[in-house]
């Protein structure tokens, strides 16, 4: 990934907190003959240090617990806020008319090695924990314990888990900071007035970096 300095951001709690608050990872590793990529849902632990551990599972059916290169180094990809800015939202456009457009984002990547977990205990533990996590916030949240426990071994047998242990991390916080001041304040006002998630979410990374 290019990696201008202004751009990298190093911290593990930065990094860990996007990667909680955007779960979905893509998941890169090479079989055989060729990279492949598979997009999966993953928890984020902080232990062991410095890094961390990712905890996930697959389908049964995916050939990916299978194939041979699996002791290669993998990747997993996390893409956090990204939005779109217009040169309209820099001062800079009166004055010298002299700027572009460029898109903003916050993107992780972690690297590391996998292995397959089968045992249903474990298993078991995963799922309820992913599925606290992301039902906490409804109303009323529904928990594994709710499907009979019959149909919850069949899809146990259907899954197979996976513990992805981070060697190393590469943060990239692309939103607008190698910008001038006005025109920095120009994005954080044009990405507030937006009234959207993800243009907020820009417009507070840009803030703690300004």
């Amino acid at each position: 990934m290019y990696l201008p300095q202004p751009f990298d951001e190093t911290r593990v709690e930065v990094l860990h907190a996007l990667m909680r608050a955007h779960p979905l990872a893509t998941l890169v590793t090479w079989n055989d003959s060729a990279l492949v990529a598979d997009h999966v849902p993953v928890q984020t632990l902080s232990a062991p240090a410095p890094h961390g551990v990712l905890r996930g599972h697959i389908a049964r059916a995916n050939p990916l617990w299978r194939q041979s290169g699996l002791e290669r180094e993998a990747l997993a990809i996390f893409q956090g806020p990204q939005v779109y800015i217009s040169p309209s939202l820099y001062p800079t456009k009166q004055v010298t008319g002299e700027v572009v457009p460029t898109w903003d984002y916050a993107v992780v990547h972690a690297y590391g090695t996998l292995r397959f977990v089968q045992d249903v205990d474990w298993l078991m533990a995963l799922l309820e924990t992913l599925t606290d996590t992301h039902e906490s916030t409804r109303w009323l949240p529904w928990k594994v314990a709710d499907a009979p426990a019959d149909y919850v071994r069949t899809m146990l047998g259907a899954i197979v888990g996976f513990e992805f242990s981070i060697t190393r991390m590469t943060g990239k916080w692309k939103v607008s900071q190698n910008r001038n001041a006005a025109d920095r304040r120009g994005v954080i006002d044009g990405l507030r007035a937006a009234g959207d998630e993800q243009s907020a979410e820009i417009a507070d990374m840009l803030s703690e970096r300004g």
